[in-house]
C-alpha cells in the first residue's frame, strides 16, 4: 500500500513539474508580446515611465499614429493582396507539382526535383539581383514590350512582390512527401473505373490533403508577410508599400516613436494569428497524422 501510495507522490509530483516548466516557459515567450501590446496602449510621454504591464490612462493614439503617419492601413491592403496571390499559387501549384513528382513520376523527374529542391540552399541575396532584372523584365508590364524592354514590368507593383514567392521549392518538397506517403491504391482504383489524372487529383487526393494545404497556406503567409528585403528593393512609392516597410518609417527617424512602432506590429501581428486559428485544426491534424504515420 505505502508503495503504491509512493508512486501516486511521484506521479502528481511530475505532473506538477512538468506543468510548472510548461507555465514558466510559455511566460518567457508571452512577455515580449504583452509588453508589446502595453506599449502600443500606452501614450507616447510615459512609455518608459513606469514599468507596467497594464496602462493606467490607455489610449488609442498610438494606433492613429500609425495607421496615418505610416500609411498603415493602405500597406495593409498591399500585403494581404500580395499574400493571397502567394497562398493560392502555392496551394495549387507547389501542391501539383508535388503530386505530379510523388504519385507521376517521368523520366528524370527524380533529377529535376532535386535540382529544384537544392535551390532552398541558395541565399536569397544571391538571386536579389537576377530576380530584380527577372521582374522590370516581365514581358508585356508596365510598358514592356513581348522582349521586356522599354518599361519597368513589373517593379513597384503587386505582382512585381508576389513573383519570386509564387511557387516554393520547399512547399514542392512538403507536398511531395506528403503525397509519397499516400495510398496508390486509390488511384489505380480510379484508373479502372476510367478516371483521368485530373478527377483522380481532384476528387480523391485534394480532399484529403487537407492538412498539406493547411501547412503551406500558414508557411506561404508568414514567409511573404514577414518578408523586409524584397519588397526594399522593387519597390519605390508608398502606394505598394508593404507592412513590413510601413513599420521600419519609425526606425528610419533617430527619435523612434515606440508607441506607433508598438501598435503598428500589432495591427501586422493580428492577420497572423487570424491565418494561423483559421487552419489551427487542419494543422494539428497534419502532425498527428505524421506522428502515427513516423
Amino acid at each position: 500500500m505505502t508503495t503504491v501510495m509512493h508512486r501516486r507522490t511521484r506521479r502528481r509530483l511530475s505532473r506538477f513539474g512538468k506543468s510548472t516548466l510548461v507555465l514558466g516557459v510559455s511566460l518567457l515567450v508571452l512577455t515580449p508580446f504583452l509588453w508589446m501590446i502595453s506599449l502600443a496602449f500606452t501614450p507616447a510621454d510615459k512609455a518608459f515611465g513606469t514599468v507596467s504591464l497594464i496602462p493606467s490612462e490607455p489610449t488609442l493614439d498610438n494606433f492613429v499614429t500609425a495607421l496615418t503617419e505610416a500609411n498603415m492601413l493602405q500597406a495593409l491592403g498591399n500585403s494581404a493582396a500580395v499574400a493571397a496571390i502567394v497562398v493560392f499559387g502555392n496551394c495549387v501549384f507547389a501542391v501539383l507539382a508535388g503530386y505530379a513528382f510523388a504519385m507521376l513520376p517521368f523520366r528524370g523527374s527524380t533529377a529535376i526535383f532535386y535540382t529544384i529542391l537544392a535551390t532552398t540552399a541558395i541565399p536569397a541575396s544571391v538571386t536579389l539581383i537576377p530576380l530584380f532584372l527577372m521582374t522590370k523584365g516581365f514581358p508585356l508590364a508596365g510598358g514592356n514590350d513581348i522582349l521586356g524592354q522599354g518599361g519597368t514590368g513589373l517593379l513597384d507593383s503587386i505582382g512585381g512582390l508576389a513573383l519570386p514567392s509564387l511557387i516554393g521549392a520547399m512547399n514542392i518538397f512538403l507536398a511531395r512527401q506528403y503525397f509519397m506517403g499516400a495510398a496508390p491504391e486509390l488511384a489505380e482504383a480510379a484508373r479502372i473505373d476510367g478516371a483521368g489524372e485530373w478527377l483522380i487529383f481532384r476528387r480523391i487526393y485534394f480532399p484529403l490533403a487537407k492538412p498539406l494545404i493547411a501547412v503551406v497556406a500558414i508557411f506561404s503567409f508568414v514567409g511573404v508577410w514577414d518578408d523586409f528585403l524584397w519588397p526594399l528593393v522593387i519597390t519605390t512609392s508608398r502606394t505598394s508599400q508593404t507592412v513590413q516597410l510601413a513599420l521600419a518609417q519609425f526606425l528610419a527617424s533617430g527619435n523612434i516613436q515606440y508607441g506607433p512602432l508598438m501598435a503598428g506590429a500589432v495591427l501586422i501581428t493580428i492577420p497572423v494569428l487570424i491565418v494561423f486559428l483559421f487552419n489551427q485544426r487542419s494543422f494539428i491534424s497534419g502532425l498527428a497524422d505524421g506522428s502515427v504515420k513516423g
